[in-house]
């Protein structure tokens, strides 16, 4: 379907556009006009041999491609929408073996083993050593007087967590920090990653996250690695499956979380009354609108397995299906002014954890979890924080990121 408001060219996954915005405008045109809109690309240009993907910005059509894995494939061109250019298919192919690019039956065994570890019993019973963490955390930044939130106080609980879950030791959190980094922020420059930076941190990681679950093996621990890998054969996972579950920790429960928590931050702080509001009230709806307003995973994409039919649009076996979770995020079918940041926003079906179906976050509970903790803990230390700039955002295809937000912790 036509969309001739939209700039000849204007591409959803185009890094540079993200590297300064969300593409809402553009977004709020296409629910309007064309729903499920065809956006062609040059031959090739995001690592696929093809011209383009159909963008798909309406909550409902967002659900109703998450909800059928069997007609919208996440493993035939995995998750993620744009790729370097220069990576070869077997570079992608690899990726099919991270959880989040795998399709039932594959995906609901993975998913089942791995499950163990995000029990409510298991995230209750990180709560009383996260809530300890945070408060240190906090009381660090606030003794620098100012400095980089992001890297002052958002990375540091979701790295401690993943940490604690899993029995990574706390001191080789910097490790994994660098490395989940590096393997995101390959579409930005400024960072100087290369793609073959970014392919060596994430077999580093893979290494690091096998041989630990080796070493679970020989020796188990009271922890939920010894649980995932003590027994392949009772329907546990293997070394180089607990490597690639570890990577994509790193990632969905690192990057994800942290973006989240600094864009929350951030909309505190340019809605003082919203910030007044949560100091005094604390209310349990908060952490869902900060994931609603994030929306720190831009897009996914899915692969269409057969010939169907979406918002009006015909849609060929083969084509690349994008869904747009910041799209669906700000539907104002859904959301009352979406465009409010509003902390007692309730109900709020938002997709920030994805739109249902088998790829549903598995970590929902303990980012909810973190996200709860360090804003309480920001709001009692120092809850005379102040902006000292403006973000600077990565550019990226897909990650609605944050590289650098300084303030003043006062």
């Amino acid at each position: 379907m036509p969309c001739p408001a939209l700039p000849e060219g204007f591409d959803f996954t185009d890094p540079d556009v993200y590297r300064s915005r969300v593409p809402l405008p553009e977004f709020a045109q296409l629910r309007q006009t064309a729903p499920v809109w065809w956006n062609a690309q040059p031959h090739g240009i995001a690592g696929f041999d093809d011209d383009g993907y159909w963008v798909v910005t309406r909550h409902q059509d967002v659900k109703e491609v998450s909800t059928k894995p069997e007609v919208f494939s996440a493993n035939v061109n995995t998750s993620i929408i744009r790729f370097n250019a220069s990576m070869t298919r077997e570079q992608i192919d690899v990726q099919k073996l991270i959880m989040l690019n795998m399709d039932p039956p594959e995906h609901t065994r993975v998913r089942q083993i791995v499950q163990r570890g995000f029990t409510p019993r298991s995230i209750r019973a990180l709560e009383d050593a996260l809530r300890r963490r945070a408060g240190h955390i906090v009381a660090q930044a606030r003794e620098n007087g100012s400095g980089d939130f992001v890297t002052d106080v958002a990375c540091e609980l979701p790295l401690q967590a993943i940490a604690e879950l899993i029995g990574i030791p706390q001191d080789d959190r910097a490790r994994i920090f660098d490395w989940s980094n590096k393997m995101v922020a390959y579409d930005d420059p400024e960072l100087a990653i290369t793609e073959e930076v970014g392919s060596n941190a994430a077999m580093e990681l893979i290494s690091y996250a096998m041989n630990l679950a080796a070493a679970r093996k020989e020796c188990p621990a009271k922890d939920i690695v010894s649980q995932l890998v003590a027994a392949e054969d009772e329907g546990n996972l293997g070394s180089d499956e607990f490597g690639f579950f570890v990577l994509l920790l790193a990632v969905a429960g690192n990057e994800t979380t942290r973006n989240a928590i600094t864009h929350g931050m951030h909309a505190f702080l340019t809605h003082p009354g919203q910030w007044e509001l949560y100091k005094r009230e604390r209310p349990a709806t908060a952490a869902e609108e900060i994931v609603r307003w994030a929306t720190p995973v831009v897009s996914f994409q899915r692969t269409a397995t057969q010939d169907t039919e979406l918002g009006g649009a015909r849609i060929k076996k083969g084509q690349r299906v994008g869904i747009f979770y910041s799209s669906a995020n700000n539907d104002p079918e859904v959301f009352d002014h979406p465009e409010v940041f509003d902390i007692t926003r309730d109900p709020n079906p938002h997709l920030g954890f994805g739109g249902g179906g088998p790829h549903f976050c598995l970590g929902k509970s303990l980012a909810v979890l973190e996200i709860n903790l360090i804003f309480q803990a920001i709001a009692d230390a120092m809850p005379d924080i102040s902006l000292a700039g403006d973000p600077r955002r990565l550019r990226s295809a897909w990650l609605n990121g944050v590289k650098e937000l300084q303030v003043r912790y006062g």
